[in-house]
């Protein structure tokens, strides 16, 4: 009988089962997420969360605690400088088991098991979106949109004949440049004919 013996053994002899806990966290704070049967993954969740809580307090004492559990330094380094700043407002619940159905050989329940605060798809921590509204004080909130966009289409327009009139203004400015340099060239060369035929008119 059972009573009151709630540790689940794993079919494993007591050093075995420790050995093996460990190395499922070391996997654990290292990768964030594992793979494993439902029945080892609770067992894992009582046993890293305590260590989880511990690395909340970065001291020599709570470090040597930490590492005689795991036995891995560079675990126990991650484990105090990446994770701990994350979870620092969490009050427990550091895991979450997600049931991913029946393996294959032996039909047991397989799961996944990760860390609750290094998952980008269920945190809620989203960017804000930024809406843009009219300067107009009346009017619904339906057709704040449609307004918006005629405002913008307006300003396009107005910005278009802005420079379609610049540059009929530069084209006209160039004509009228032109106009006079030609100007100014058939002047010079009337006046240059002007000169030779005088003083043709003189050697004669």
């Amino acid at each position: 009988m059972r009573h009151g013996n709630k540790v689940n053994n794993l079919g494993r002899k007591s050093a075995h089962r420790k050995a093996m806990l460990s190395n499922m966290a070391c996997s654990l704070i290292e990768h964030k997420r594992i793979n494993t049967t439902v029945a080892k993954a609770k067992a894992l969740r009582g046993f890293v969360e305590p260590l989880l809580t511990k690395s909340k307090t970065d001291s020599t004492h709570s470090r040597r605690t930490v590492f005689g559990y795991l036995q891995n330094k560079d675990v126990v380094s991650e484990l105090f400088r990446e994770i701990a700043p994350k979870i620092a407002e969490r009050n427990g619940g550091y895991t979450r088991i997600i049931r991913t159905g029946y393996r294959l050989g032996d039909n047991a329940e397989m799961c996944m098991i990760e860390l609750v605060d290094f998952n980008e798809l269920y945190t809620n921590d989203k960017a804000k979106k930024t809406t843009r509204r009219s300067r107009r004080s009346g009017g619904k909130k339906e057709n704040d949109g449609v307004t918006d966009a005629a405002v913008e289409t307006t300003e396009m327009v107005e910005t278009t004949e802005i420079a379609e009139e610049s540059d009929s203004a530069s084209d006209a400015v160039a004509e009228e440049v032109t106009a006079e340099a030609t100007e100014e060239e058939s002047s010079e060369d009337n006046t240059a004919s002007e000169e030779s035929t005088e003083e043709k008119k003189d050697e004669e």
